[in-house]
């Protein structure tokens, strides 16, 4: 990405999409009173965060008995009340889950592929479905302090050392065909990750062809294996993005206000959530809707626009799919692959 002059000016930039995670689903119902349990709830909680200003809501679905939920009939029928209750909302379902098989006599198969390939199958069909790339730890405590989890269940021992040892799976395998079956489906992929790495493992999915789509993507800055909120390793991130991708700057705690704040002034985008974070300053609880409306205040102290639901369509470019990896490439700002024999590199093509 490339900051020009007047790259700073609000009226070139495009208008701000505020992605919401609002239903934390590593705590429990008794961590904070703004957890949503039942559907009702859980729908009643998209809407409040739409009308606050999000357009992107981050889906996840507990159980009656505010467990998460691992059926895929749960989020089906979720999926379509938000469909009638929030219509113009882009949803986003959280990549991470693993169905269990709900029929009689079926034995669950945590964590293989197939469960979690059945997130192409849901149905209504969420406009997009997180997706990491490489295999890594994911140690969400390593950045959260004793204040931080204070009163929730991560301050458990049993909770901390479960969390603080978390991995996700997301080998070569697995991502090629995962992609395959999402776009297939007519589902975007919402790329999720921590690093520069993980950014340059993308690219060489795009260039041999496994990915031909918009480049949408979130820097997780969690730490405990992806980067931390260092400003460093974000600009770092942005100035190896190319130049049409579309970046969220998405952090833990009471991190995310000040990375939200640069975000927002670069011209970035930004999410928010009990998922991320339960703080606005230290010791005082903050809701996914006060956060959102946080990020609203900012953005009109810069007088910066607030997308609208087209708006974010149109920026998160739902529905877009490209011939092939040519014009993926073009598309997104990368330079072309090499033709045989070809030196130096290839920063464009002479008809």
């Amino acid at each position: 990405m490339q900051f020009l002059d007047d790259s700073l000016l609000p009226e070139n930039q495009q208008p701000l999409v505020i992605q919401v995670a609002p239903y934390g689903p590593e705590f429990l119902p008794g961590d904070s009173d703004d957890i949503p349990v039942t559907m009702a709830e859980q729908v009643q909680k998209a809407v409040d965060c739409w009308n606050a200003g999000a357009t992107v809501l981050h889906v996840h679905v507990r159980e009656a008995d505010g467990k998460g939920s691992k059926r895929l009939s749960m989020f089906n029928e979720l999926l379509a009340r938000l469909r009638e209750a929030v219509p113009k909302m882009v949803l986003q379902v959280g990549g991470s889950i693993s169905f269990a098989p709900e029929g009689d006599g079926e034995q669950a198969k945590w964590l293989t592929d197939d469960t979690r390939h059945m997130l192409a199958e849901l149905d209504p069909k969420p406009d997009q479905v997180t997706v990491a790339v490489n295999t890594s730890q994911m140690n969400i405590m390593e950045l959260m302090s004793a204040d931080d989890i204070a009163g929730t269940s991560l301050s458990t021992p049993a909770y901390y050392k479960a969390y603080r040892e978390m991995w996700y799976e997301s080998g070569p395998a697995f991502v090629d065909e995962h992609l395959k079956r999402l776009q297939a489906a007519g589902i975007q992929p919402h790329f999720m990750l921590g690093h520069v790495a993980n950014l340059e493992s993308v690219e060489r999915l795009i260039r041999r062809g496994a990915y031909t789509g918009p480049l949408i993507l979130n820097w997780v800055a969690i730490g405990g294996g992806a980067d931390g909120p260092n400003p460093r390793n974000m600009m770092e991130f942005i100035n190896r993005c190319p130049e049409n991708a579309v970046l969220t700057i998405e952090s833990v705690m009471r991190n995310v206000l000040p990375l939200n704040t640069m975000a927002i002034a670069m011209g970035l985008h930004v999410r928010v959530g009990i998922e991320d974070n339960l703080w606005a300053c230290k010791g005082e609880r903050f809701t996914s809707v006060q956060q959102i409306e946080q990020m609203v205040r900012i953005a009109r102290e810069l007088h910066r626009e607030v997308a609208t639901g087209e708006d974010a369509r149109r920026i998160y470019q739902i529905g877009t799919h490209y011939a092939n990896t040519d014009e993926t490439l073009a598309a997104l700002g990368y330079a072309p692959n090499r033709f045989a024999g070809e030196r130096e590199t290839p920063l464009r093509r002479v008809a």
